[in-house]
Formats: structure tokens, C-alpha cells, sequence
């Protein structure tokens, strides 16, 4: 089955692959290779979703999925900024 693994970093990764039908989606990020272009992503810490919906690492893909591997989000705050 063809699956996509994207990585919402800067900037974006996606990559196609071919996997075994209802591997994890470990499996797709292992095969995808996104590691390797990305070597500060942390795996162990990042959030990952399949079209827009967080799922655990060992869920069974269906074809045409979409993995998605979110980064943290933070806001660093201006000396301007007014949060009262």
C-alpha cells in the first residue's frame, strides 16, 4: 500500500513509500527516511497524527494515509506583547 509521511518542520518534508498493508505507522516513519533529513527531530517526544487526528505510534495504516509528524509550537513573547 502507498502511504505519505510529512514532517511540519522549515521546512516541510513529505515523502512517499510502499508498505505491507496494515503496517503501524512506526513502519512509515522508519521508511520513510524522514530521520535522516531531519536528524533534530525527536521521535520519542513528537506528536504524530493521520490527517489531522493524533494517533499512536502502532496504528494500522490503510492505503493512502496521510502520517503526519507535528513539531512543538512555541511563542516567544515581545516585551510589547500584551497578555492582561
Amino acid at each position: 500500500m502507498k502511504v505519505s509521511v510529512v514532517y511540519a518542520g522549515q521546512p516541510p518534508v513529505l515523502v512517499s513509500c510502499q508498505l505491507e498493508e496494515g503496517s503501524p505507522v512506526r513502519d512509515a516513519i522508519e521508511r520513510s527516511g524522514i530521520k535522516f533529513r531531519c536528524p533534530s527531530l525527536d521521535l520519542s517526544t513528537a506528536k504524530v497524527g493521520i490527517f489531522g487526528k493524533l494517533v499512536k505510534m502502532d496504528r494500522p495504516l490503510q492505503e493512502g494515509d496521510r502520517v503526519e509528524i507535528y513539531r512543538k509550537i512555541t511563542r516567544v513573547l515581545d516585551e510589547d506583547d500584551d497578555d492582561d
